[in-house]
């Protein structure tokens, strides 16, 4: 094998709950975590020369060593002594710094090729271990699917029943928002609503998603919505237009609403990319393994 493509998956976060801060300065989480059919398609093929290349479409995004996907590449080439360059190519779709995990998609997506091109045998677990040191939502880009992440993320628990399956209408506003200066804003004594993450998974279980969409809960928005008001607008006009529930995903700016009825959602983001101004809205899916390869 001379070359692999692979397809990097975005994530939404149905429910994000902060629950301590350790002594590092690291935020304890416990969030359920979910894979989406957005995603940007990879290319590695094994060049002569003994580097790492990277290109994308976007020809302002670094693809050197500040680039996750590089860096994913170089951590399996120097830890297993791969003598061969790799080319990368990235075609991303899913939009950059939005709460979507695209560069930890992308980096999992890599190293898993690259694990598979040069044979170097690592199970799925042992390369979730090696890629917690890239980033904490890697390991998860690699499992895939729906989880409950605890610890810093990395405590990954699959759930086996999975999320029902819906539609996903996406909308990144004009803005840029920091993870750091988010959870360093984060007041954790004064958050008075947290996710009810056992009720969530009850809910996903019975397959109800009109009871998740009232579950959906981030307790980042206590941040990122008084500084940014136009996520609660998001949010407020997804409901209008029939989301059973919206959220803001991750640590933003990213809002997400849930949909059963994919002609609502398509002319939702035909109304919300008109009246916000927004370039990135998108309807996509849920996506899990089984449920993909019953759907083919």
């Amino acid at each position: 094998m001379e070359e692999i493509r692979l397809k990097a998956r975005a994530k939404i976060n149905l429910t994000l709950d902060v629950t301590g801060k350790q002594s590092n300065g690291y935020h304890t989480v416990r969030m359920i975590m979910q894979t989406l059919s957005l995603y940007d398609s990879i290319y590695i093929k094994k060049i002569d020369k003994p580097v790492i290349r990277v290109k994308s479409n976007l020809d302002w995004l670094p693809t050197d060593e500040r680039n996750l996907a590089y860096k994913g590449a170089e951590l399996l080439k120097n830890t297993f002594h791969i003598q061969q360059g790799i080319f990368i190519q990235l075609n991303k779709k899913i939009p950059v710094a939005a709460g979507l995990a695209g560069g930890s998609a992308d980096c999992a997506a890599v190293m898993v090729g690259i694990n598979k091109l040069f044979n170097i045998g690592l199970s799925k677990k042992k390369l979730m271990k090696l890629s917690l040191q890239l980033g904490a939502d890697i390991p998860y880009c690699i499992l895939q699917g729906t989880a409950l992440a605890e610890g810093i993320g990395e405590k990954l628990m699959p759930i086996k029943t999975g999320c029902p399956f819906c539609y996903v209408l996406l909308a990144k506003p004009n803005i840029n928002i920091s993870t750091a200066s988010v959870y360093q804003s984060l007041e954790l004594d004064k958050i008075t609503q947290h996710p009810n993450t056992e009720e969530m998974l009850s809910q996903m279980q019975q397959k109800n998603i009109t009871e998740m969409g009232k579950l959906l809960c981030n307790v980042l928005e206590t941040v990122t919505i008084s500084k940014y008001h136009e996520i609660a607008l998001l949010k407020q006009k997804m409901m209008t237009l029939g989301a059973s529930g919206a959220l803001m995903s991750g640590s933003g700016s990213t809002v997400f609403g849930l949909f059963l009825d994919k002609q609502k959602a398509i002319e939702a983001e035909k109304i919300i990319k008109n009246e916000f101004t927004l370039r990135d809205v998108f309807v996509t899916e849920i996506w899990n393994k089984k449920q993909h390869r019953r759907r083919g």
